[in-house]
């Protein structure tokens, strides 16, 4: 392990991966990343993979779309091996109630503005989508062909690949206990393989932030939630789009293998570290699917899993600098949306940390909006 660095991130998901990138590719020379575990192993491997550009809140789809045009040409430009997989068949996004129906309105209208080729579709342009979608109940959807699945392990694999062809040091099955801190800014890293010195750190540990924050004496305003995941037997192609409804609570999509991966939230889950699964989601989550799309209710399950949501209270990322420690970054509380924010947040985190101005003004995000009560709230998630 080296014992200097100019920047040490903490968290070997995709936020981590990809800011090292960014910021070598910008120039910066020793660049560290900690991961307890194996690269992905956190809420990056454990997502649903969905990438989307549908969002409600104009920050949320220009991260979003500036993701995604990135993803378009990953392979390329990570010059990666192998394939991120990434399938554009879009999201079909129903509504159920009159108040979702007028938000969607509204959607598609900010969507539209800032180039995301969005459609308000009607219940039989709906179905001709997904032929075999149960519209009762339902009174709309839009369509965005642009937004799909990815492959979350190939894709954080391939940031840390280009990374280390920069110089990167990846240091894998490593935890980080203690962050120094000297005169109220950032003076080295503690880890259980040993010390690195470096004036910066940046905390992008997922569902872990907050422990990290702890390090440094922050209690930062967010909280990890358990979320699952079902996924079922490998099925001849059925399903072209994620089918996904906020009212309803559920998102749907068959990976390009065959499988179909499925999910929904719950208020009721825990809000600690825990990935265990549990018997109430699985029946909620196939009571729910089978009701929209019925035909799923022949298919075979094959597992499930859980991962960490890392929330705010307005369901945005909070990015940047913290003012109460020098040289502290946060790339967290993502609540759910950090994987397709990957690309975007590696770029905007390198530029925040080198003082340049951001491809998109980031100040909103900032941890301070939370004291101003300058919230921007989510209406689009699950």
């Amino acid at each position: 392990m080296i014992k200097t660095a100019d920047v040490v991130i903490i968290g070997g998901g995709i936020s981590g991966c990809a800011i090292a990138y960014n910021l070598l590719k910008k120039g910066v020379k020793d660049v560290v990343v900690i991961e307890k575990a194996y690269l992905a192993s956190g809420a990056t491997g454990r997502c649903g993979a969905g990438i989307r550009q549908q969002w409600g809140t104009e920050m949320n789809c220009r991260i979003s779309k500036l993701s995604s045009d990135f993803f378009e040409n990953a392979n390329e430009e990570l010059d990666y091996d192998g394939d991120i997989e990434f399938k554009q068949g879009g999201y079909l996004i129903v509504s159920s109630t009159e108040k979702e129906h007028e938000q969607f309105k509204k959607n598609v209208t900010l969507q539209n503005s800032l180039g995301i080729q969005s459609k308000l579709l009607n219940l039989d342009e709906a179905r001709e989508i997904v032929p075999f979608l149960n519209t009762e109940g339902l009174i709309s959807a839009t369509f965005h062909q642009k937004d799909g699945h990815l492959n979350p392990f190939h894709t954080t694999q391939a940031f840390a690949n280009a990374a280390k062809r920069l110089g990167a040091h990846i240091y894998t099955y490593t935890e980080v206990m203690d962050i120094i801190v000297e005169g109220g800014r950032i003076v080295g890293v503690k880890t259980n393989k040993g010390d690195i010195s470096t004036n910066i750190v940046v905390n992008a540990a997922g569902g872990y932030s907050q422990l990290i924050g702890n390090m440094v004496g922050l209690e930062l305003p967010v909280f990890s939630e358990r979320h699952q995941i079902l996924v079922t037997e490998p099925v001849e192609p059925v399903l072209g789009p994620m089918v996904m409804s906020f009212s309803l609570n559920l998102y749907c999509q068959q990976v390009p293998h065959g499988s179909i991966i499925m999910g929904r939230g719950d208020e009721g889950e825990p809000r600690d570290l825990r990935i265990t699964s549990g018997w109430h989601f699985l029946e909620e989550m196939t009571k729910t699917i089978t009701k929209v799309l019925p035909p799923l209710k022949d298919v075979r399950l094959l597992r499930q899993w859980a991962g960490l949501y890392n929330m705010t209270p307005d369901r945005q990322p909070i990015y940047g600098p913290v003012d109460e420690v020098e040289g502290f970054y946060l790339a967290i509380g993502y609540s759910g949306h950090g994987f397709m924010f990957g690309p975007a947040t590696g770029l905007l985190m390198a530029e925040s940390i080198l003082g340049e101005e951001t491809t998109l003004p980031i100040d909103m995000l900032h941890l301070n909006r939370f004291k101003k009560g300058e919230l921007i709230f989510e209406p689009s998630v699950v």
